[in-house]
């Protein structure tokens, strides 16, 4: 059962457009658009998800950490008028705060629905995994606003589905459907609306059967690797590999292979 998550951090007293929440039978923790009908990611907003993406990743309570939404949009985007009242510092770190999810040790899953425009595509692009519903229209229209995308959007695509189709994306402000999204390698799924719960829970419920330090180790080491050259990647896959030889979960799951039975992770 989930409830609110109480967090000690007073910047966190009064959450700015979403909610958490905490299910620890299932170690997992929900961070929750909740500005509908579009939610609408306000300046204030970016900072507190940071820091909310801070504070999970050190407690030992969650494994799994899910991003959804309430009603028929993820999000449109950020909030215009913001833009126009922040100072330079301020709109310097909107990269960074909307990478939370990149940088957490954790797995971060995204359920996506209706729109995901804007910073609610590039908050769902910082994500580990990525279902869509057939609903899903992902875009970065920042074009027709005179601007580019600025946290992190079209240097994430480009890495994932090439330059010729980012410039498509970015530079003609289009919308990408789910099905597309999927095809292109954008999404990690995409599924009826009605099951967009259900494929989420599903997924949280899979990751969770694998060594904690395996999956965090993996999450880092390809993060790491992906602007890297192929010999370099091997060098430190190899070095990760090896450490991962110590731990006592790869003894474990050695012992458990052996014995024909599931394995009791522990994290060490």
């Amino acid at each position: 059962m989930s409830t609110p998550y109480n967090f000690e951090d007073r910047r966190l007293a009064k959450l700015d457009g979403f909610e958490v929440e905490i299910d620890e039978a299932h170690e997992r923790a929900d961070i929750i658009l909740n500005r509908p009908p579009y939610n609408v990611v306000s300046m204030p907003q970016r900072d507190q998800l940071r820091l909310v993406f801070e504070t999970l990743d050190e407690d030992d309570r969650v494994r799994i950490i899910v991003v959804r939404s309430v009603g028929e949009h993820f999000s449109s985007g950020g909030n215009i008028g913001g833009f126009m009242e922040a100072t330079p510092e301020k709109v310097s770190k909107l990269a960074w705060n909307i990478a939370s999810p990149t940088r957490c040790a954790k797995p971060v899953i995204v359920a996506n629905r209706g729109y995901c425009f804007g910073v609610g595509f590039e908050l769902s692009l910082a994500c580990d995994f990525r279902i869509a519903s057939e609903t899903t229209l992902y875009a970065l229209p920042e074009q027709k606003l005179g601007q580019i995308p600025g946290s992190g959007g079209s240097a994430r695509l480009q890495k994932m589905i090439g330059i010729t189709r980012t410039k498509d994306i970015v530079m003609r402000s289009k919308r990408i459907p789910a099905k597309q999204a999927f095809d292109w390698g954008i999404a990690t799924e995409c599924v009826p609306d009605a099951e967009l719960e259900k494929a989420t829970d599903k997924l949280v419920d899979e990751l969770r059967t694998f060594a904690p330090l395996a999956q965090r180790t993996a999450k880092k080491l390809l993060n790491d690797t992906e602007d890297s050259t192929l010999t370099v990647a091997i060098e430190l896959e190899g070095h990760c590999y090896s450490r991962l030889r110590q731990s006592e979960d790869f003894k474990e799951g050695v012992e458990a292979f052996n014995a024909k039975r599931p394995p009791k992770f522990i994290g060490r």
